[in-house]
């Protein structure tokens, strides 16, 4: 499958059903379930209709998505970035998530750059945000280095959970 961005390390690329097995396993981590939440994909049927419903879906309406992460050498799945758009944020919003043994080691710094990158300059988006919960400090952390600037607490319009609110928009100087 052709990828959408590669940096030193990693391949950018869509999603495809042969990661069926892995966002199964990427899903159920603990680092998921504690930061973004159980999205009950358990089963191949369920990865495949979360899948379909979620990266197909939005790479049809919007051009972007949530791609797979992959490692170049070996084309190993570590994770996914991309962006999502939200009904109740006035612009797309990036996310990310990797399995623990591919943390803390820059993996996501290096790919969240270079997706904002070509968020902002190839697919012309002028503003992406960025939610997290208040105590996912290395996320926090992560979006900071990345250049995002925290906005304000936010709290989700439906579920009412309390969440921060960080953006980032084009520099026209570039």
């Amino acid at each position: 499958m052709p990828s959408i961005l590669e940096t030193e390390r990693l391949l950018l690329r869509e999603f495809s059903f042969n990661d069926v097995s892995f966002i199964i396993e990427l899903l159920n981590s603990p680092g998921w379930m504690k930061y973004i939440g159980d999205r009950n994909v358990r089963t191949t049927g369920e990865a495949i209709r979360y899948i379909q419903n979620g990266p197909f879906k939005s790479y049809k309406k919007f051009g972007y998505g949530l791609w797979i992460v992959e490692l170049k050498t070996g084309m190993q799945p570590i994770g996914i970035c991309g962006l999502m758009k939200r009904d109740y944020l006035d612009s797309p919003d990036l996310g990310f998530a990797f399995l623990a043994e591919f943390q803390g080691k820059g993996y996501a710094y290096e790919i969240a750059g270079a997706t904002m990158e070509y968020a902002l300059y190839d697919l012309m988006i002028p503003k992406i945000s960025a939610i997290t919960l208040p105590n996912n400090f290395r996320s926090i952390n992560l979006l900071r280095k990345t250049g995002f600037e925290f906005v304000s607490d936010f709290c989700v319009p439906v579920t009412k959970e309390e969440l921060q609110l960080f953006c980032m928009e084009k520099n026209v100087s570039k």
